[in-house]
C-alpha cells in the first residue's frame, strides 16, 4: 500500500553548540517555542563522538522536566531540539523528532520545520530502489537523500541534497562534531542565529527562544544559506545564490504563529500586529462602544484598532492558559471543544454593549461562530467582527494547516454570506494591500498564496494533506488487532 509522507508543518527548532548546559538551554528554548507545536517534543545531543536522542508525545514539560534524570542522561555540549505541529490524523510517536539514524558517514539527527511538496515523489523513487522507511515523515526522505552513495561523494553533500528539496523548510542537522542549520531558498519559514553571553552560538525558529536563555539575536539565517556551528565558531555558505531567488516569507507567521516578543523577517511581531489593527480600523471603522480581542494572537491587533478608532479596549474574552493553541490541534472536533474550555466571556464587560471583536484570522469559521454565540448569550448588544488579515480562500502547501479549499469559510462566500454564517452584525477583513503596507520589506518578498492563490513554488505535484489521513487509516485497518 502506498504511503504519503506526512508534512512536518509549522514546528519549532532550537540548537546550541559549545555549552556545558546545552541540553538544559535546549529545554528552555523549546519551552519558549511551545506555541509552534504541542504534539511532540524531542532533544538530540552529542558529546563529540556519540549522539543520543529522546522524543515523546506531548508538550515539552510533559516529555522532559528541567533538571530531571532524563535531561541529565542527555547532557552534552551540543544539542538540537524540536516541537511538532503536524497535519490531521498523523499525530503518532513514530513521527516525533529529532530523527536519529546512522549511515555510512556516522550518526546524524535531523529536526525539520516546513513542508516538502516533492516528498511523495522522492519517497516513491527511493522505495523503488529498495529503501525502507520506518515512518511517514517527509523528514526521513531527507535522510535517505543524505545517505545515497552518489550524494555522499559530492564535495558538499549537504548543499547538494538541499537542491533536491522543493517547498518550505528550515532544518537542523546534528552530526557528532557540529550543527548545520539550513533554510530554503525562499526563506518561507523563519530561522535566526544568536549568541550567549559566554560565546556559545544558538539557532532557533524565533528570537523569543534567545530571550529564554539570555542569548542575543545576531541575524536571520538567510534564504538558501547553510550555517555551521562547530569548535571553530560560525561558518556560512550558500547552496543557492541569493540574487537568483526573490524571498517569499510567510506573512502568516506575523499574523498568528510567531510569539509577540519575537522579531522575524525584520519586524517585531507585537508592533507589526498593532500596525495591522490601526490599518484595519482605517479600512473598517465601526460605530461601537468597546473593542475586545480574541486572545492571544488577536490582542495586539485589537490594541491597534482601539488606539486608531479611539474606542475603549477591554478583555471581554479571557483565555485559559491551561489549554494549548486550538488552531494547531489535529482535529476539528478537538478544536471546538478546546475553544469552549479556552475562552470565557466577562459578562460585565460586554453586556448591553456594541462591541468590536478583533481576531487575527478566520479559517473554517465554526469556532469563531461559537465565540460569537457565547458573546450573544452574555448580553452583547451588537457584534462587529474585524479580522486583521484578508479572507483565506486557498489552502497552504508550505507549512500552515489550512484545510482543503472547500472547507475554508471564505471560499465561494461573499462578505454578506460570511456575516450570516458567523451571525454577526458586520464583518470587515483587512485588505491584502493594507496588510502588506504594514511590513518593512517590499510586497514581493512575502508569500500571499492563501489569500491570492498565487503560489510561488509550483504545487501541481502536491498530494493533499488530507489524503494522508485516508492512507493512514487504511494502513491501520490492515493491521491485526486495531479494533480496540
Amino acid at each position: 500500500m502506498k504511503v504519503i509522507p506526512e508534512k512536518i508543518e509549522n514546528c519549532g527548532l532550537f540548537g546550541i553548540f559549545g555549552s556545558a548546559a546545552a541540553v538544559e538551554k535546549t529545554y528552555f528554548g523549546l519551552h519558549s517555542l511551545q506555541h509552534r507545536g504541542q504534539e511532540s517534543a524531542g532533544i538530540a545531543s552529542s558529546d563529540g563522538d556519540v549522539i543520543q536522542c529522546y522524543s515523546g508525545m506531548g508538550t515539552v514539560s510533559r516529555v522532559f522536566r528541567s533538571g530531571s534524570a532524563l535531561l541529565g542522561k542527555l547532557a552534552n555540549p551540543m544539542a538540537i531540539g524540536h516541537v511538532r505541529y503536524s497535519t490531521a490524523g498523523s499525530s503518532e510517536a513514530l513521527n516525533s523528532q529529532p530523527v536519529l539514524c546512522e549511515y555510512s558517514r556516522g550518526q546524524v539527527a535531523v529536526a525539520h520545520n516546513g513542508n516538502l511538496i516533492n516528498a511523495a515523489l522522492l519517497r516513491d523513487e527511493y522505495e523503488a530502489y529498495g529503501s525502507i522507511f520506518k515512518s511517514i515523515s517527509d523528514t526521513e526522505v531527507i535522510i535517505h537523500l543524505l545517505a545515497k552513495p552518489t550524494h555522499i561523494s559530492k564535495p558538499d553533500p549537504l548543499a547538494h541534497i538541499l537542491n533536491h528539496l522543493q517547498g518550505a523548510y528550515c532544518l537542523l542537522f546534528l552530526f557528532s562534531d557540529r550543527i548545520e542549520a539550513a533554510r530554503d531558498p525562499f526563506g518561507i519559514r523563519p530561522l535566526c542565529l544568536g549568541q550567549t553571553e559566554k560565546g556559545c552560538y544558538v539557532v532557533a525558529s524565533e528570537s523569543c527562544a534567545f530571550d529564554a536563555i539570555g542569548a542575543q539575536f545576531i541575524r536571520e539565517v538567510e534564504p538558501g544559506e547553510i550555517v555551521t556551528l562547530d569548535k571553530d565558531g560560525v561558518h556560512s555558505r550558500f547552496f543557492v545564490e541569493p540574487s537568483t531567488v526573490t524571498p517569499a516569507h510567510c506573512i502568516f507567521e506575523h499574523i498568528y504563529f510567531a510569539k509577540q516578543t519575537s522579531t522575524i523577517f525584520g519586524d517585531n511581531v507585537h508592533e507589526f500586529r498593532k500596525k495591522l489593527g490601526r490599518r484595519l480600523a482605517e479600512e473598517h471603522p465601526a460605530d461601537a462602544d468597546l473593542v475586545i480581542p480574541v486572545p492571544d494572537s488577536g490582542t495586539s491587533a485589537a490594541i491597534g484598532y482601539a488606539e486608531q478608532s479611539q474606542l475603549p479596549f477591554d478583555m471581554g474574552l479571557v483565555r485559559s492558559h491551561y489549554i494549548g493553541r486550538t488552531f494547531i490541534s489535529p482535529e476539528q472536533k478537538i478544536r471546538e471543544l478546546e475553544v469552549k474550555l479556552k475562552l470565557a466571556v466577562v459578562r460585565e464587560a460586554v453586556a448591553g454593549k456594541r462591541i468590536v471583536v478583533v481576531d487575527d484570522s478566520i479559517v473554517r469559521g465554526t469556532t469563531t461562530r461559537g465565540k460569537i454565540r457565547t458573546l450573544r448569550q452574555a448580553g452583547a448588544k451588537e457584534i462587529h467582527m474585524r479580522v486583521s488579515c484578508p479572507p483565506i480562500r486557498f489552502p497552504c502547501f508550505y507549512g500552515v494547516d489550512f484545510p482543503t479549499k472547500e472547507e475554508l469559510l471564505a471560499n465561494n462566500r461573499d462578505l454578506e454570506q460570511i456575516k450570516e454564517f458567523l451571525e454577526v452584525d458586520s464583518v470587515g477583513y483587512m485588505s491584502l494591500k493594507g496588510l502588506l503596507s504594514c511590513a518593512n520589506l517590499p510586497a514581493e518578498n512575502y508569500c500571499t498564496a492563501c489569500w491570492s492563490g498565487q503560489y510561488r513554488i509550483p504545487v501541481d505535484t502536491v498530494v493533499n494533506k488530507f489524503a494522508l489521513k485516508r492512507y493512514q487509516l487504511r494502513m491501520f485497518e490492515d493491521w491485526p488487532g486495531t479494533d480496540e
